[in-house]
Protein backbone atom coordinates (compact mmCIF):
# COMPACT_ATOMS: atom_id res chain seq x y z
CA UNK A 1 0.00 0.00 0.00
CA UNK A 2 1.11 3.54 -0.77
CA UNK A 3 -0.63 6.84 -0.14
CA UNK A 4 -0.56 10.23 -1.85
CA UNK A 5 -2.31 12.83 0.27
CA UNK A 6 -3.00 16.50 -0.09
CA UNK A 7 -5.85 17.88 2.05
CA UNK A 8 -5.56 15.08 4.66
CA UNK A 9 -1.91 15.93 5.31
CA UNK A 10 -0.72 12.39 6.03
CA UNK A 11 -3.62 11.45 8.29
CA UNK A 12 -4.44 8.36 6.20
CA UNK A 13 -0.84 7.12 6.30
CA UNK A 14 -0.83 7.68 10.07
CA UNK A 15 -3.98 5.58 10.50
CA UNK A 16 -2.62 2.78 8.33
CA UNK A 17 0.73 2.70 10.12
CA UNK A 18 -0.99 2.69 13.52
CA UNK A 19 -1.83 -0.97 12.78
CA UNK A 20 0.65 -3.45 14.25
CA UNK A 21 2.52 -5.23 11.48
CA UNK A 22 1.88 -2.48 8.92
CA UNK A 23 5.57 -2.46 7.99
CA UNK A 24 4.86 -5.72 6.15
CA UNK A 25 2.45 -4.09 3.69
CA UNK A 26 2.70 -0.27 3.92
CA UNK A 27 5.38 0.81 1.46
CA UNK A 28 5.35 4.62 1.37
CA UNK A 29 3.32 7.76 1.77
CA UNK A 30 3.59 11.23 0.29
CA UNK A 31 2.05 14.46 1.51
CA UNK A 32 1.93 16.53 -1.66
CA UNK A 33 0.17 19.58 -0.33
CA UNK A 34 1.45 22.10 -2.86
CA UNK A 35 1.24 21.78 -6.63
CA UNK A 36 5.04 21.86 -6.91
CA UNK A 37 5.40 18.74 -4.79
CA UNK A 38 2.63 16.99 -6.73
CA UNK A 39 4.69 17.54 -9.87
CA UNK A 40 8.18 16.95 -8.44
CA UNK A 41 7.46 13.97 -6.18
CA UNK A 42 4.77 12.02 -8.03
CA UNK A 43 4.89 13.25 -11.60
CA UNK A 44 1.61 15.15 -11.88
CA UNK A 45 1.79 17.13 -15.10
CA UNK A 46 1.70 20.92 -14.93
CA UNK A 47 -0.85 20.91 -17.75
CA UNK A 48 -3.18 18.69 -15.71
CA UNK A 49 -2.99 21.05 -12.73
CA UNK A 50 -3.52 24.08 -14.97
CA UNK A 51 -6.44 22.61 -16.91
CA UNK A 52 -8.24 20.58 -14.22
CA UNK A 53 -7.08 22.08 -10.92
CA UNK A 54 -5.51 20.24 -8.00
CA UNK A 55 -8.92 19.02 -6.81
CA UNK A 56 -9.90 16.83 -9.73
CA UNK A 57 -10.19 13.26 -10.96
CA UNK A 58 -7.26 13.82 -13.31
CA UNK A 59 -4.90 14.93 -10.54
CA UNK A 60 -5.76 12.13 -8.10
CA UNK A 61 -5.35 9.67 -10.98
CA UNK A 62 -1.85 10.97 -11.67
CA UNK A 63 -1.04 11.02 -7.94
CA UNK A 64 -2.14 7.40 -7.49
CA UNK A 65 -0.21 6.24 -10.56
CA UNK A 66 2.85 8.12 -9.34
CA UNK A 67 2.60 6.54 -5.90
CA UNK A 68 2.38 3.06 -7.45
CA UNK A 69 5.33 3.75 -9.73
CA UNK A 70 7.57 5.33 -7.07
CA UNK A 71 6.79 2.85 -4.27
CA UNK A 72 6.45 -0.45 -6.09
CA UNK A 73 3.29 -1.09 -4.05
CA UNK A 74 0.36 -3.12 -5.37
CA UNK A 75 -2.26 -0.68 -4.05
CA UNK A 76 -2.34 3.11 -3.78
CA UNK A 77 -4.81 5.73 -2.75
CA UNK A 78 -4.66 9.42 -3.57
CA UNK A 79 -6.67 12.21 -1.95
CA UNK A 80 -7.02 15.87 -2.94
CA UNK A 81 -9.68 18.24 -1.71
CA UNK A 82 -10.79 21.54 -0.29
CA UNK A 83 -10.97 21.29 3.48
CA UNK A 84 -11.69 24.99 3.98
CA UNK A 85 -12.45 27.41 5.26
CA UNK A 86 -11.16 29.05 2.07
CA UNK A 87 -10.16 27.65 -1.29
CA UNK A 88 -13.57 27.10 -2.84
CA UNK A 89 -14.00 27.76 -6.54
CA UNK A 90 -17.07 27.67 -8.81
CA UNK A 91 -18.19 24.05 -8.96
CA UNK A 92 -15.79 23.05 -6.18
CA UNK A 93 -17.19 24.15 -2.82
CA UNK A 94 -15.47 23.60 0.50
CA UNK A 95 -15.81 19.91 1.36
CA UNK A 96 -15.14 18.66 -2.20
CA UNK A 97 -12.67 15.78 -2.03
CA UNK A 98 -11.48 13.54 -4.87
CA UNK A 99 -10.16 10.02 -4.27
CA UNK A 100 -8.35 7.58 -6.54
CA UNK A 101 -8.03 3.91 -5.59
CA UNK A 102 -5.43 2.13 -7.72
CA UNK A 103 -4.14 -1.43 -7.82
CA UNK A 104 -1.80 -3.30 -10.07
CA UNK A 105 -3.67 -5.86 -12.12
CA UNK A 106 -1.76 -8.05 -14.54
CA UNK A 107 0.37 -5.79 -16.71
CA UNK A 108 -1.80 -2.75 -16.04
CA UNK A 109 -3.43 -0.70 -13.34
CA UNK A 110 -7.08 -0.78 -12.28
CA UNK A 111 -8.08 2.68 -11.12
CA UNK A 112 -11.30 4.07 -9.72
CA UNK A 113 -11.95 7.72 -8.92
CA UNK A 114 -14.76 9.11 -6.83
CA UNK A 115 -15.69 12.54 -5.54
CA UNK A 116 -17.44 13.28 -2.27
CA UNK A 117 -18.70 16.47 -0.71
CA UNK A 118 -18.38 16.48 3.06
CA UNK A 119 -20.11 18.96 5.33
CA UNK A 120 -18.59 20.67 8.32
CA UNK A 121 -15.50 22.61 9.21
CA UNK A 122 -11.92 21.89 8.19
CA UNK A 123 -11.34 19.12 10.74
CA UNK A 124 -14.70 17.51 9.89
CA UNK A 125 -13.93 17.44 6.17
CA UNK A 126 -10.46 15.98 6.73
CA UNK A 127 -11.68 13.36 9.22
CA UNK A 128 -14.56 12.30 6.96
CA UNK A 129 -12.17 12.06 4.01
CA UNK A 130 -9.84 9.77 5.97
CA UNK A 131 -12.75 7.56 7.09
CA UNK A 132 -14.02 7.32 3.52
CA UNK A 133 -10.52 6.46 2.30
CA UNK A 134 -10.05 3.79 4.98
CA UNK A 135 -13.33 2.18 3.98
CA UNK A 136 -12.26 2.28 0.35
CA UNK A 137 -8.86 0.81 1.15
CA UNK A 138 -10.50 -1.98 3.10
CA UNK A 139 -12.91 -2.89 0.32
CA UNK A 140 -10.11 -2.66 -2.26
CA UNK A 141 -7.74 -5.00 -0.45
CA UNK A 142 -9.97 -7.36 1.54
CA UNK A 143 -7.79 -10.26 0.51
CA UNK A 144 -4.72 -8.84 2.28
CA UNK A 145 -4.48 -9.67 5.97
CA UNK A 146 -3.93 -6.35 7.68
CA UNK A 147 -3.68 -7.63 11.19
CA UNK A 148 -2.46 -10.93 12.50
CA UNK A 149 -2.43 -11.98 16.11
Amino acid sequence: MATAESCTGGWLAKCLTDLPGSSKWFMAGWVCYGNESKQRDLGVRAATLRQQGAVSAAVVTELARGALRRSGARHAIAISGIAGPGGATPGKPVGTVWFAFARRQGCGVHLQTVVRRFRGGRDDVRRKAVIFALRGVYSSIKSITLYTA
